[in-house]
């Protein structure tokens, strides 16, 4: 009877600590259970530990080393404390485990590597930050059919909006109030800048675009994915999470619209966006690349990550644009977009080695129903019309069909993904030898 190699406990623990904290900041950046659960029992089957059982919930990932009936097994957990945005450091770890699966790495020099990953600091200042919001908003407005004005006075509010919230954060503010204060201050400062005359225009737009950057950093697409993947409890927290917060977002739009009432501020009629119109869709498509770039620049991305997510978002817009000319209706729209964008990000962002996650949540920002959402709630506390509620289901059949789009276009990109592998695998087999080329003998040097 061959003897069964048993890890040493320390051993153990060390690859586990490793393994547990690259799906911490996986699953701190939005990315899937199923995802983060994938890629710890990767690391740690390529660093010897076959026999290992992951649990994810929203807030804490234990993982469990089976050593044998003689042995007592090894568990770790660790708990995600803190979530945050920074996809040039989720880039570096997915780089990481892919040296530590190709065994390129040993594992106490991937601890190290994993240390400097994450003590680092972000890429960019974080005036960029601000400053990439306020693009982002203006960009939105922009696609909505905002004129420059417009987009200008979205910028500087939504800027304004970052500062304080960043604010408030270094004061252990919880977000809920976060985004209370944010939706007040954008459909209060909006309404105060139309009370002056001195813009001319609705500040439906402008809200719009508050809201819609406000919404963008919510783990909708997480949220959907762990729930079609049957992670049904962290599914159960993030979609939680995003109700909580969208909550906060509704009340401080809705207080903002009661308190400019009661302060007797002039009643400004809701604004449309403009049609969509075929010689609009080059313009939609510019604006939808600007407002994902954005995001991606906000949320601390690649240079190469920008390039990516600014197509998908081009894509995006010029998609639904275009379903919508056809006559297709918002939600049905936004799907079809969303799994667009899903499905390229799926085949791509391998290929161009950059975290499919930015490709997705970066493309499907510009669709985010922004101006659906500030429509019900005008008809709910200025208008009190029942059709307020109707509205609201319309925003957030939207934001679902966001959600499941991407993730059935990055389901749907798996078998092509996988066709793709295999073909390059068969090109590496082959060489040129003068005027043609000529299989490869030794199969070994196959990667």
């Amino acid at each position: 009877m061959v003897a069964q190699f048993v890890p040493d406990e320390a051993v153990v623990n060390l690859v586990l600590d490793l393994a547990l904290r690259i799906g911490e900041v996986q699953l701190s950046s939005g990315a899937g259970a199923s995802d983060v659960t994938a890629t710890i029992i990767a690391v740690a089957n390529a660093c010897g530990l076959d026999q290992c059982e992951v649990d994810v919930t929203f807030t804490s990932i234990t993982a469990c080393c089976h050593r044998g009936p003689e042995h007592a097994p090894v568990t770790s957990m660790r708990v995600v404390r803190s979530r945050g945005l920074d996809y040039t450091r989720l880039a570096a770890v997915e780089h990481l485990v892919r040296d530590i699966t190709r065994f390129r790495v040993t594992p106490l020099d991937a601890v190290k590597r994993l240390e400097r990953i994450t003590t680092a600091r972000h890429p960019y200042p974080r005036w960029v930050a601000t400053a990439a919001w306020a693009g982002m908003a203006a960009s939105v407005t922009v696609l909505l059919g905002g004129g420059p004005l417009v987009a200008l006075v979205a910028a500087v509010i939504t800027a304004v909006i970052d500062r304080i919230g960043r604010v408030l954060n270094r004061r252990n503010l919880p977000f809920f109030f976060q985004q209370v204060i944010g939706g007040a201050l954008a459909t209060g400062g909006s309404l105060a800048v139309v009370s002056t005359g001195w813009l001319g225009e609705s500040p439906t737009l402008v809200v719009a675009a508050a809201i819609t950057v406000l919404l963008s950093g919510l783990s909708v697409v997480g949220a959907v994915q762990d729930a079609i993947t049957g992670y049904n409890v962290t599914a159960a927290g993030r979609a939680m999470e995003v109700a909580l917060m969208t909550a906060g977002l509704i009340g401080g739009v809705v207080l903002a619209l009661n308190v400019a009432t009661a302060v007797g501020l002039p009643r400004v009629p809701m604004a449309e966006a403009l049609p969509p119109t075929a010689l609009r869709l080059p313009l939609q498509a510019v604006a939808g690349a600007a407002a994902a770039g954005c995001f991606a620049l906000a949320s601390y991305a690649t240079m190469r990550s920008l390039m990516v997510a600014s197509a998908a978002g081009a894509l995006g817009a010029l998609g639904y644009g275009g379903l919508v000319l056809s006559g297709a209706g918002p939600i049905v729209a936004s799907a079809i977009a969303a799994a667009g964008i899903g499905f390229c990000g799926g085949v791509l962002a391998r290929r161009l080695r950059i975290t499919p996650l930015v490709v997705a949540v970066s493309g499907m920002t510009p669709l985010f129903p922004g101006l659906t959402t500030y429509r019900s709630l005008y008809e709910l506390a200025v208008d009190h019309t029942a059709t307020g509620v109707v509205t609201l289901m319309t925003a957030l059949g939207i934001a679902l069909a966001l959600g499941a789009g991407v993730v059935l276009g990055e389901y749907l990109a798996q078998p092509v993904r996988s066709s793709l592998g295999k073909l390059e695998r068969r090109l590496g087999a082959i060489r040129l030898v003068g005027p043609g080329w000529q299989r490869l003998e030794a199969h070994d040097n196959v990667v």
